[in-house]
């Protein structure tokens, strides 16, 4: 039988010294299966409730972290890849090169004649 209240005390630990993200990752941690750790630990409990906010906080850092990182590098790619972690949706259309833009209205066009062997072939 595992001690509730070690199992929580080591989840926190684990989370502290290692910048864990998930509690696949704390359970990895822990001397108890995903299971008995849910079953000690259910949603909406407030222990849970603070390891979820620990790891909320890890990943807040971290992605600062990897930010300000970005923000110092002249590298080209760096600088696109921090670009779209901020730009606006309008910016981040604009540097996708998939794009497509989909008109509503349908135009037509006058055919196109090409000749081949002398003949002139219409394309509509």
């Amino acid at each position: 039988m595992y001690n509730r209240q070690e199992i929580y005390e080591q989840a926190k630990e684990a989370i502290e010294k290692n910048n864990l993200f998930s509690i696949k990752d704390v359970v990895a941690f822990i001397p108890c299966s995903r299971s008995t750790f849910y079953d000690y630990f259910p949603d909406g409990s407030d222990e849970l409730d603070t390891l979820r906010e620990m790891l909320e906080q890890n990943k807040i850092k971290t992605k600062s972290s990897i930010r300000a990182k970005l923000y110092k590098s002249e590298k080209a790619a760096e600088l696109l890849a921090l670009y779209r972690l901020i730009c606006t949706p309008e910016e981040h259309r604009l540097l996708n090169q998939q794009y497509i833009e989909q008109k509503q209205e349908h135009s037509v066009s006058a055919p196109i004649t090409v000749q081949i062997d002398g003949k002139n072939i219409e394309l509509k």
